[in-house]
C-alpha cells in the first residue's frame, strides 16, 4: 500500500518536526547576523525562519494562502536589486525550475546580499529512501534532491560567492522518535566522521558584482603635483 502525504501533514509528524528543529537552530544562527532593511522568505511560510533577523521588513512569498505575497517562486514580483536576505527553505527540490528560481532570486538580490538555503541530501539515509516503492510519493521523497556540489556550480555561475554551511540531521529518517534516538549517536559524530552524509544541508551564500572594484582617492598624485609647484617669490628672484 502505497501511502500519499502532503507536506503539512509531514511537517506535523515526529520526523518532520526534527527536520523543523534543526532548520530553525541554523535559519536562527546565521540570520540574526545579517542586516538591511528587506528579507524575504520563500516557501514554507508555516514556519517563520526569519524570526531572529533585525531588518524592518519581513515578508513571505509562496503559493499558500497564509503568505504576504502570493506568487511563484520562479517569477517573483519584487523589483530587481531591493532585497538585502533571501531565504529558501527547501523549495529548489520541489520545483520543475530551480535554475529560474535562483536567477530570480540573483535579479532581487542587491549587491553583497544574502541568500540561504536548505535542501534535502541525495547522498545520505534520506535520499535513499526516494527509491523505496512505499514512500516514493510521499514528501519529502517525491522532491528531485538536488546534490550539494551542484547547487554549488548553479551559485557559482551566476556570480554566488559561498559564506558557510553544513548538514545535519544524520540519523536515520525513522518516523517513531524512539527509534531514532537509538540512532542519537550518529547525529553527535556526524560532522566529525561522516560528514557528507546528513539528510539536510545548509548553504549560505552572497551575491557579488563581477567589475566591481573600490577607486581610491589618489592622494599620492596630489601630494606629488604640489611639490612640482615653484613659489612665485622663487620665480620673481630667478630673473633679477
Amino acid at each position: 500500500m502505497v501511502i500519499v502525504q502532503n507536506t503539512q501533514q509531514w511537517f506535523e509528524s515526529s520526523l518532520g518536526r526534527y527536520v523543523v528543529d534543526h532548520e530553525y537552530r541554523y535559519f536562527d544562527q546565521v540570520v540574526a547576523n545579517i542586516f538591511g532593511y528587506n528579507a524575504v522568505q520563500i516557501g514554507l511560510p508555516q514556519f517563520n525562519f526569519l524570526r531572529l533577523n533585525r531588518m524592518p521588513l519581513h515578508f513571505s512569498v509562496g503559493l499558500e494562502s497564509r503568505v504576504s505575497l502570493q506568487a511563484a517562486a520562479d517569477f517573483l514580483p519584487i523589483h530587481s536589486n531591493s532585497m538585502d536576505l533571501v531565504i529558501l527553505p527547501h523549495v529548489l527540490e520541489f520545483n520543475t525550475n530551480p535554475h529560474q528560481i535562483l536567477r530570480e532570486v540573483h535579479r532581487i538580490l542587491i549587491p553583497e546580499g544574502h541568500l540561504v538555503i536548505s535542501g534535502f541530501n541525495p547522498f545520505s539515509l534520506w535520499g535513499v529512501c526516494r527509491y523505496l516503492k512505499s514512500m516514493r510519493r510521499a514528501y519529502p521523497w517525491n522532491g528531485s534532491f538536488i546534490a550539494l556540489s551542484r547547487l554549488k556550480d548553479w551559485l557559482k555561475l551566476l556570480d554566488f560567492e559561498m559564506m558557510g554551511g553544513r548538514l545535519s540531521c544524520y540519523t536515520p529518517p525513522l518516523k517513531q522518535e524512539k527509534w531514532r534516538q537509538r540512532f542519537n549517536f550518529m547525529e553527535a559524530a556526524g560532522d566529525r566522521w561522516w560528514p557528507i552524509s546528513g539528510g539536510v544541508y545548509f548553504l549560505h551564500a552572497v551575491k557579488r558584482m563581477c567589475g566591481m572594484r573600490i577607486i581610491k582617492p589618489g592622494w599620492k598624485n596630489c601630494f606629488d603635483g604640489k611639490k612640482r609647484i615653484v613659489p612665485a617669490t622663487q620665480k620673481f628672484n630667478k630673473f633679477r
